[in-house]
């Protein structure tokens, strides 16, 4: 996944989200001038392809946010145990950046899904003025976008 401008303000847009409770990724078709999406769109009504990074890594943090969901819902998960899930995240965010390439278009809403995803971890290590757990709720809302928006085979929301 190639990174550039685009990232940097997409993070300012979930921190503002984060801090007014304003949300930052509604999904509607409205295009930046410059080409880039200012919200997540399909792709002439279909998902976007993906490749064999993105389905893995993703698959992972979904599954760490499913291990810890119960636990996230009843308020009973510890810092300690937020702050783990946050460096899991951003482990794999790292690993995505990395490792996926995808074609320009699909690669411009991908960079929405890892902006939520890269706010809601810094909110789980602290880092934000967010509560951990509402970094989790926003990792979790970020999983179940990327489900609608890109191609994954047996993928599974999260509750």
């Amino acid at each position: 996944m190639k990174m550039h401008q685009a990232l940097p303000v997409a993070t300012l847009v979930a921190a503002f989200a984060l801090a007014t409770g304003v949300p930052a990724f509604a999904e509607n078709t409205h295009q930046h001038a410059a080409g880039e999406p200012a919200r997540l769109v399909l792709d002439h009504g279909k998902k976007w392809a993906t490749d064999e990074p993105l389905r893995r890594n993703m698959s992972e943090i979904r599954a760490a946010l499913a291990a810890k969901a119960a636990a996230i819902h009843q308020g009973t998960l510890t810092p300690e145990d937020y702050q783990t899930l946050g460096i899991l995240v951003e482990a794999h965010i790292a690993s995505i950046v990395a490792e996926c390439k995808l074609e320009p278009a699909a690669d411009e809403n991908l960079h929405l899904v890892v902006a939520e995803l890269s706010a809601g971890a810094d909110a789980m290590r602290g880092k934000s003025t967010a509560t951990p757990a509402a970094g989790a709720a926003q990792a979790v809302g970020a999983v179940n976008r990327y489900g609608r928006y890109f191609q994954h085979p047996g993928w599974k929301p999260l509750d």
